[in-house]
This record gives C-alpha cells, structure tokens and sequence, in this order.
C-alpha cells in the first residue's frame, strides 16, 4: 500500500558506556560481524519524547513509526497496516506480526501510551494537530482524535517526533532492524541487529556508531580505514577519496534546506525592513561555491516538491541598501558600518559544526552584510539546540529536513507558527497563522500545495527566516559496504538492508 502524497576519541570502548540491557543476541555460534559508521551527530537520548531524539534514532536504524515515507517519497505503512477517517478522529489498524526488540508484541495500548506521552511532552508531536486523544480499540486497533482537524493523519504519523517505544525497566525498547547495546551520546553507540525484526537478522551485522567533531577528522578517518560509512564528508576532501580504490563515495541531493533564523525579538530585527535587508543581501549562488554544490533556494522546499516555490530568492544588496536608509539605519560617521541613535547596526551570527556546511557559509555571509553596512560577529556553537531553545543570538544558520513527511504542514507548524515548539525566531503572524488553519481543513494535495505556496509568500514579505539553499551531501563506504546507497537526507542512514558484502 501506498498512500501518495576535534574528532571523536576512538578508543573509547563499550566497556566505558551506559549499557542497555535488552535480551537476546548473535546467533548461537556466530562470530558476530562489526561494521564502524562515523556521523557527526548521534542521538543525545534514547528518549523519542526527548527534543530531536525521534529523528536520530530513525536515521540510527533502531526507531519506526507508524508510517514513513519510501524512497520515491510516498508514505507508507510500517508498523501500521491502516488508517481511516472516524469522524472527528481517525482509526489505526496496526499490524499483526510486529514486535520490539524484547519480544513482546506492539499492540495498541502500546503504541497509545508512547506516542501519547511523546505527544504530551515534545511540542514537535503537536505542531500538525496540537493535543492526541488516544483510545485503544483492541489489541490491534487505536482511535486519535486531534485537537485540529488533521486532514492526512498518515502524515502526522510519518512525522519524526512519532517513533513506537516501549517503556521497560532497562530503557525504552523500539522495533527497528537495529537495537542499541551501549549508549554513550558524547561518542559512541553501539548496536545489534534486532533479533526479532524479521528473518534476515542474522545477515546483518552489528554496528558500531561513532561520533565526530568535525567533518575533516570524519574524513581521515574512513581514509586510514577506520571506517566502514562516513556521512557527511566536507566536499574538499571529495577529490582525494575518490581517488582512494578501496572508497565508494557518493553526492546525493537531500530534501534539507539551509536557512537563516533572524530572532524578531531583537530590537533592530524586529523591523521587518531590516529583515527584508539582510534577506536581499546574501549572494546565495556564493554559497553554493563555497561548498561546491547545491542549489539556490526557492522557499522553504526543496525544488522537487509539489509545494516548492519555483523562483530562486534573489540577490540584490542596492535595494538591501535603501531598506536599511529608510529604516533609519545610515552611516553617520563614515566607518562604514550603520548606525541609529548612537548605536551600531551588529549583529551576531552562529553556526554550528554538525552541519559542517553551515560553518563554511559564515565568513561568505558576514562578509555579504558587512557590505551593506552590518556589523557580524561569528560564532561556532557546539549546543545549538540550547542556543536556538534560550533565543541568546542574532541570526542563526540552520539545516532542516522541511518535508520529512512528504507534506509541507509539519515544518510550517512546528517552526513558524504563533507560539510553535521550535519558533527560533520568535514569528507571529495571524495572517500566516490562517493559512495554516485553512490548511489543516482539506486533504487535497493540490490545494494543500497552493496554500503551502502562500504561506512561504507570507514568509518571504516578514522574513523570520531567510531560505538559502537545498545541498547536496556527500558519503563514504569501504569494500564492505560498497554496494549500499543512503537515501532520504539523514532520516534513514541505517536500514535493513544493510548488510556486509560477502568475498
């Protein structure tokens, strides 16, 4: 069925880690196989309810939802076999063969005591239908009734914050083909294939995932055959891998979007002309060069989806000048930087080295807006999620998959709406506010994309965000994992299918 729409320290050991008891193991008489994946970011909690924990423990092979979205970018089934409308509410039929990672069963009450506990406690689950009732039906069937009218409640269910756990007393158990063995989020998790998964288990090895600090050291590492997948290789080591035999490295377009958060409540950012400026003065293609790839951004999609824009943002510093003029922002004292009332026009402006490109991007755009008169001062943050949660900056690049869904309402809510979890710019606008809502009232996909369409044109007049651009990204396997391809950005890194070659 398908529904349309300083690097790591390696020698840190699992005798060092937070083990996580869970029965079972490799098969009686095996040696068991280890492949080593290095990322720069792993997940900080095993708790789904936990910030952007969900996501990471998808893309970890150990955490599934109820629905997901395939390679083709539809959504599908996985842990559920239906859903149907029930008047207000919706019915999820689930599936009978499933089970975590313990053994027992995923049943209703199951699946309703974790995500309503997620949906209860992470405002991402509530950004689509605000506040799910659950009530378990039998023992393979739930009802959900939204708070807001939810018009493709699959979707909702795809959404990453919507991972299936069972609470033990050793630590949450999930169903993905990989369970997690020891945890320690600073550097290294390691996993086992999940013994009741399917029947493939034993073809899959266990992994061991290791945590770097930037994407250089990510790079040496998979060169001195460290590792078996590098993900998220910094584009000026491409040329030097590629050369290497023994590497396969691959470029795929991901569904992310490079972004600039601008904190509205910031006295000179609260103007929307000074927003409208600094939005016109990025030279976008620039960063494309600047790491080698990529596209100029349209919006807040990338240019495949049906609700993408169509016209890239444009570039135009002369009229970025004449917005901050009329704003009252001039230079009186010929140093060349702003100023109003005595005070300069500075800001200051973070990256962070998890997105290995969006630190490459700082010195292009501070260098973009010093030549409209601003004063940027720049910053590598390492606690980006707690410097966007206490609101400390200026201006913030950020990457985000925006339709991890397949739908354009789950990141229009979650980071963009009044009062949204994670509204990093302090955005508040009634207008958007009701295309949201006019969105949530039908399940059309093509009037979907038209609102979707309007509420980026709202954005594009207001500016919170200035969209920069869709990327590309690069990975590296060795021999081992030669013949296995990621797709989907960073949500589906590890899958079952990941299995090591055979001499």
């Amino acid at each position: 069925m398908s529904v349309p729409f300083a690097p790591s320290r390696l020698g840190v050991g699992a005798a060092a880690l937070l083990t996580v008891a869970i029965a079972g193991g490799p098969a009686a008489g095996q040696e068991p196989v280890t492949v080593t994946v290095g990322k720069t970011f792993l997940a900080s909690s095993l708790d789904p309810a936990d910030g952007s924990a969900g996501w990471a423990l998808t893309s970890h092979g150990v955490g599934q939802g109820l629905f997901s979205v395939d390679r083709e970018g539809h959504l599908v089934p996985v842990l559920a076999e239906a859903v149907e409308p029930d008047g207000d509410g919706w019915i999820v039929t689930l599936r009978s063969d499933r089970r975590f990672s313990d053994g027992s069963p995923v049943t209703a009450a199951a699946v309703a005591e974790s995500l309503g506990r997620t949906n209860e406690t992470n405002p991402a689950a509530r950004a689509t239908g605000g506040a799910l009732a659950f009530s378990v039906l039998d023992d393979h069937r739930l009802r959900i009734e939204p708070e807001r009218p939810v018009p493709v409640m699959a979707s909702l269910l795809a959404e990453w914050p919507m991972v299936v756990y069972r609470r033990t007393d050793d630590g949450p158990v999930f169903t993905g083909p990989f369970r997690v063995e020891a945890f320690d989020s600073v550097d290294e998790i390691m996993l086992s294939p999940n013994p009741h998964f399917d029947q493939d288990v034993d073809r899959r090895p266990d992994v061991r995932l290791i945590r770097f600090a930037d994407a250089q050291s990510l790079a040496l590492a998979l060169e001195a055959g460290e590792l078996d997948l590098a993900f998220n290789l910094p584009v000026e080591a491409l040329p030097r891998l590629r050369a290497d035999e023994a590497l396969t490295v691959r470029s795929f377009p991901v569904a992310y979007q490079y972004m600039m958060w601008l904190n509205t409540r910031r006295s000179a950012l609260a103007d929307p002309a000074v927003r409208q400026a600094i939005d016109l003065a990025i030279d976008r293609e620039m960063l494309t060069t600047a790491i080698n790839g990529g596209e100029v951004a349209t919006g807040a999609f990338a240019g495949f989806f049906p609700f993408a824009a169509d016209t890239p943002r444009p570039f135009d510093p002369a009229a970025a000048a004449v917005l901050l003029d009329g704003a009252g922002w001039t230079d009186t004292d010929g140093d060349g930087i702003r100023d109003q009332d005595g005070q300069n026009l500075a800001l200051d402006l973070h990256a962070y080295p998890q997105r290995p490109d969006l630190v490459s991007f700082l010195p292009v755009v501070e260098a973009q807006l010093q030549a409209v008169g601003i004063d940027v001062s720049t910053f590598v943050t390492e606690a980006v999620s707690e410097l966007a949660q206490s609101h400390d900056f200026d201006l913030l690049l950020w990457a985000q998959h925006t339709a991890p869904a397949g739908d354009p309402a789950f990141f229009l809510n979650a980071f963009l709406r009044t009062g949204g979890g994670n509204n990093h710019a302090g955005y508040a606008n009634p207008d958007y506010d009701a295309v949201l809502d006019a969105m949530a009232e039908t399940a059309v996909p093509q009037d979907r994309a038209a609102l979707a369409l309007q509420a980026q044109d709202r954005l594009f007049a207001d500016v919170p965000v200035s969209f920069l651009m869709t990327p590309s990204w690069h990975y590296g396997t060795s021999e081992r994992l030669a013949g296995y391809e990621v797709w989907g950005s960073d949500y589906y890194i590890l899958r079952d299918d990941l299995f090591v070659a055979v001499d």
